[in-house]
C-alpha cells in the first residue's frame, strides 16, 4: 500500500520543527545552518514523493504572498522586541546607512544589471531590485541580536544593525516594489506613487506603529484590569498585538510591515526589564520558526520541481553578484566613515540574507500586475534566496566569532 503523499509531507514537516528545537546548540560555528537543512528536507521531499502537489509559486502566488505575509509581520514583531538599544541618531546610525544608502544602490544596482545584461523590461528589472534590496528578518535570527536583556545589543554594532535594517527595509521596500508595479500598468509617479505610496502610506504605518505600541504597553503594564489576563494569556498577546497593528495600518491606509516594527519598538521601550518582553518574544520566535520551517520546505520543492528552469547562466551569475559583490559593495559604501573596526564594517556590508521577505514581494507584485518576465524573476529570486542561505549560513558564525574577538580585543 503506498503512503499517503499528506502524511508523508506532515511527517517531514515535523522532522523539520524537531531539528529547529534540537539543532542550533549543535550548529553553532558549523558551516551548515538550519535553513540549509530545512530547505535539503522539501528538495530530497518533492524529488521522492511524485504525487505531491507541484509548489509552483505562479500557480499557487496568492497563497505563497499570504503566508509569507503572515510569516514576515510575525518576524517584524520578534525583531523589534529583540533591540535593547533605543531609538536614536546616534545609536541607530549604522542603520540610517544601510537604509538611506545601501538600500537605494542595491536596488539601482540589480535593477541595472537586470535591465542591461539579463534584457529585462523596465518595470521586472526594477521589481528584481525591489525585492531582492530588503535584508530578512526571519532567516537572519543567526546574524542579530538574540532576545530582550541579551546585553549584546548594547555593545554588539554587528548584530544590532543587522537586526534593526532587517526591521526597517522589509518596510521601505513597498514604495520601490509599487513603483514598478506603477511603471508596469502606467500609473502616475507624482501623484500616485511619490506621494501616495511614499509618503502617506510610510507616516499612516510610522503612526499606527507608534499608537499600537503605545496601546499594548498600556495593556501589558498599566491597566490593572486587564493586568492578570496579560499574564496568563502569555504569547498570545504578541500574535494579536501583531495582526490587530498590521491589519489596522493596511485598512487606513499605510504600510503594516512598518507599523508592526515599530510598535514592537515602541512596546520595548515600555517597562524596559519586564520579564514580559522575553515571552513575547519567545512566542513569536516559535511562530516565526514553524512558518519558516513550512515556507522553506516548499521552496525546496519548488526548486525540485523546475522553478529554476528559466534561470540561465546569466541569471545565475546576477543571484551570485547579487550576494557576493553588489549587497557587501554597497553596504561597504554605506558605511564608509562609520564608528565600528573595519571587519565589523565588512560582516554588515556581507551578511543582508535575502528571503522571505522577496518571496511576498514578488507574489504581491505579481498578483497585481503583469509582468512578462514573471518566470525568470522568481527563478532569480529563489536562486539568490538558496544562495543567500547556503553561503551566508556556512560563514556567519566564523565571522561573527571573529567580530566577538576582535571587539573584545580592543575592550581592553
Amino acid at each position: 500500500m503506498d503512503p499517503d503523499p499528506y502524511d508523508l509531507f506532515l511527517a517531514v514537516l515535523g522532522l523539520a520543527l524537531l531539528a529547529a528545537a534540537a539543532l542550533p546548540p549543535l550548529l553553532e560555528r558549523r558551516p551548515v545552518s538550519l535553513p540549509v537543512i530545512q530547505l535539503a528536507l522539501g528538495v530530497v521531499l518533492f524529488a521522492a514523493v511524485d504525487e505531491l502537489p507541484d509548489p509552483d509559486p505562479l500557480a499557487d502566488g496568492a497563497a505563497l504572498e499570504r503566508l509569507s505575509e503572515l510569516v514576515v509581520i510575525i518576524s517584524l514583531m520578534g525583531s523589534g522586541l529583540r533591540l535593547d538599544r533605543p531609538v536614536g541618531w546616534r545609536s541607530w546610525s549604522l542603520t540610517w546607512r544601510l537604509l538611506a544608502i545601501t538600500m537605494p544602490l542595491t536596488i539601482a544596482a540589480t535593477a541595472l544589471l537586470g535591465w542591461g545584461a539579463l534584457g529585462l523590461a523596465p518595470a521586472g528589472a526594477l521589481l528584481l531590485g525591489a525585492v531582492l534590496a530588503p535584508t530578512d528578518p526571519v532567516l537572519a535570527s543567526d546574524v542579530q541580536v538574540e532576545g530582550p536583556d541579551s546585553g549584546a545589543d548594547e555593545v554588539d554594532e554587528v548584530r544590532s544593525a543587522l537586526t534593526s535594517e532587517a526591521g526597517l527595509n522589509d518596510a521601505l521596500a513597498f514604495p520601490f516594489t509599487n513603483l514598478a508595479i506603477a511603471v508596469a500598468i502606467g500609473g502616475s509617479w507624482l501623484e500616485g506613487w511619490l506621494l501616495d505610496d511614499v509618503v502617506v502610506k510610510l507616516v499612516v504605518g510610522l503612526i499606527v506603529g507608534i499608537v499600537g505600541g503605545r496601546c499594548l504597553a498600556w495593556v501589558a503594564f498599566r491597566s490593572r484590569a486587564t493586568t492578570s489576563f496579560a499574564r496568563s494569556a502569555d504569547g498570545i498577546v504578541a500574535l494579536g498585538a501583531t495582526l490587530s497593528v498590521y491589519a489596522v495600518a493596511e485598512l487606513v491606509h499605510g504600510y503594516g510591515f512598518l507599523s508592526v516594527f515599530v510598535a514592537a519598538l515602541v512596546f520595548r521601550n515600555a517597562e524596559r526589564h519586564d520579564e514580559y518582553h522575553s515571552v513575547l518574544h519567545e512566542f513569536s520566535d516559535g511562530l516565526e520558526r514553524i512558518g519558516s520551517i513550512l515556507l522553506l520546505v516548499l521552496l525546496g520543492g519548488a526548486v525540485t520541481r523546475g522553478a529554476l528552469a528559466p534561470l540561465g547562466w546569466d541569471g545565475a551569475a546576477l543571484a551570485l553578484a547579487l550576494v557576493l559583490v553588489v549587497r557587501p559593495v554597497a553596504g561597504w559604501i554605506g558605511l564608509l566613515g562609520s564608528g565600528p573596526s573595519v571587519h565589523e564594517r565588512m560582516v554588515i556590508a556581507a551578511f543582508g540574507i535575502r528571503g522571505m521577505g522577496s518571496v511576498y514581494y514578488l507574489a504581491h507584485a505579481v498578483g497585481v500586475a503583469d509582468f512578462p518576465d514573471a518566470e525568470r524573476l522568481w527563478a532569480i529570486t529563489l536562486a539568490t534566496i538558496v544562495i543567500s542561505i547556503v553561503l551566508h549560513g556556512a560563514t556567519s558564525g566564523a565571522a561573527l566569532w571573529r567580530a566577538d574577538v576582535a571587539r573584545a580585543e580592543a575592550e581592553r
